[in-house]
């Protein structure tokens, strides 16, 4: 009985410790929106952390200042920029590929922790403008 006890309060704290983690990991992720990178889309940008997969980056299916967690794709950024999961139709998913790969030195430092969002931010390169980003953006250049 003492055992069945301890096990479920290792099990609690473990589940805590594990909440914790997902809160902490979700301030270091940051949303770089249209006006910052030349996208028609949010992309969504990490450190590893501790996560087990190669660099990638998430990107929102929902055109201009949004990040909706349960509506991205997941977007590698080595050997060369890919879709990994989910879909983006080609004039969301060719712009974020190209600016993945101009931007991967920068992407990449932020993703191993050699850099901050502050230096990320200071990095990064813009997409040229398209048509679509026009669009959904009218006035601005």
């Amino acid at each position: 009985m003492a055992v069945g006890l301890l096990t479920k309060q290792a099990g609690r704290s473990g589940r805590v410790a594990r909440v914790q983690r997902a809160r902490d990991d979700l301030y270091e992720m940051a949303n770089l929106f249209p006006e910052d990178t030349g996208l028609p889309v949010t992309v969504w940008v990490s450190p590893r952390g501790r996560a087990r997969h190669a660099a990638r980056i998430k990107v929102c299916r929902v055109p201009g200042n949004s990040m909706v967690p349960s509506n991205t794709a997941v977007v590698g950024i080595e050997p060369e920029p890919r879709l990994i999961t989910g879909k983006l139709p080609v004039e969301y998913l060719v712009p974020v590929t190209e600016w993945v790969a101009t931007n991967r030195n920068a992407l990449l430092a932020y993703w191993n922790g050699e850099i901050g969002a502050g230096a990320l931010i200071g990095r990064l390169q813009r997409c040229p403008k398209r048509g679509l980003d026009e669009s959904l953006h009218p006035g601005k250049t």
